[in-house]
């Protein structure tokens, strides 16, 4: 490694973010995706000089300031593409409280809140789902996308993305010899798609699926959620983390067979969007700081309880130095193996 390569690699999706927050905060055309917010996470376990490197499409029309932006926060872009061509980017999220969400009519959102919809969100859509999971899609992630040098990476984290990338990705790195390799699953997350899903964990080190993606899987299987962490576990991977929102986690290691229960830090939330993104980032930088993937779990959690306190991706910059070892800290003793 020499001292431009990234210590983690983040692969994911940008965003142009339209949030209406559950305290009824209107946050118009600011940055975001899974991409920034896993970074946000991993970034703040970094130590001096390390840096995380972000690969990523984008069409023309992605703003470059933000790009410029990114890169002034100490982030790699070299593996953010922009496309000769213009990409609808535009995700809109409307909360009517702390756990519910919508993703359509915006006109409607705005109007409720007194407001007009913003100029910027006319036609806008919600993203569509590829008809089929080997449709690649213009920000699918191909293997040329990652800089060379970012092979020399440490660890890497696939956020949620399209089923085709999460097949490509995992196996070049491993290819290169990234140590640690995570990820976090998309909507094809379907009793359909069992076997294919079975073939792609493979050699992950980490799959960080959220309990309801789970139990859509298991849909044609049911049981306990230890039953399937077991039985994903069986697949080749050596953690499953199962993602329960404000319950924490399950923390399943392959190795050992053990599994454990793994509180969130009682943060006051005020906008849970893109906490687990937050987490997986914060996961894989402790699982490579410790090797321990009940560890790992808790540096997610401190990454996550920052971020749900405030709005913006880049909210988390804003922590008290020291405060994340403290939190850190109060969790150790709240594990429970179950």
């Amino acid at each position: 490694m020499t001292d431009t390569d990234p210590t983690y690699l983040i692969f994911g999706q940008l965003r142009r973010e339209f949030l209406i927050t559950p305290n009824r905060k209107v946050i118009t055309d600011q940055p975001g995706g899974c991409l920034l917010y896993a970074a946000e996470g991993a970034n703040l376990w970094l130590k001096d000089e390390q840096q995380v490197g972000l690969v990523a499409r984008v069409g023309e029309d992605y703003p470059r300031a933000w790009l410029d932006d990114f890169a002034r926060r100490g982030y790699l872009t070299d593996g953010i593409k922009v496309l000769p061509s213009e990409i609808d980017l535009r995700y809109f999220r409307a909360y009517t409280d702390l756990r519910t969400y919508h993703h359509d009519d915006p006109v409607g959102h705005f109007a409720k809140l007194g407001l007009t919809m913003p100029k910027t969100l006319l036609g806008y859509r919600p993203p569509a789902m590829p008809k089929s999971i080997k449709d690649l899609t213009p920000t699918s992630l191909r293997q040329s996308d990652i800089p060379k040098s970012f092979l020399h990476a440490r660890g890497a984290h696939v956020c949620n993305m399209d089923f085709l990338s999460h097949t490509l990705i995992p196996a070049a790195l491993r290819q290169a010899g990234v140590q640690f390799v995570s990820l976090d699953p998309g909507p094809y997350m379907h009793k359909e798609n069992w076997e294919e899903i079975k073939s792609m964990v493979i050699g992950l080190t980490a799959f960080l699926p959220s309990e309801e993606e789970l139990k859509q899987l298991f849909l044609a299987k049911p049981g306990s959620l230890r039953e399937m962490v077991e039985e994903v576990g069986s697949w080749g991977v050596q953690v499953v983390v199962v993602k329960r929102a404000w319950q924490g986690q399950i923390v399943y290691d392959a190795n050992t067979r053990r599994a454990y229960e793994v509180p969130a830090y009682p943060s006051k939330m005020v906008d849970p969007t893109g906490a687990g993104d937050v987490f997986a980032g914060g996961f894989l930088a402790g699982l490579a700081l410790t090797g321990s993937p009940i560890q790992a779990a808790l540096y997610g959690n401190v990454a996550a309880s920052f971020a749900v306190e405030g709005s913006g991706v880049f909210y988390t910059q804003d922590a008290l130095p020291g405060l994340q070892q403290a939190r850190l800290e109060s969790l150790q003793d709240s594990i429970r193996e179950i």
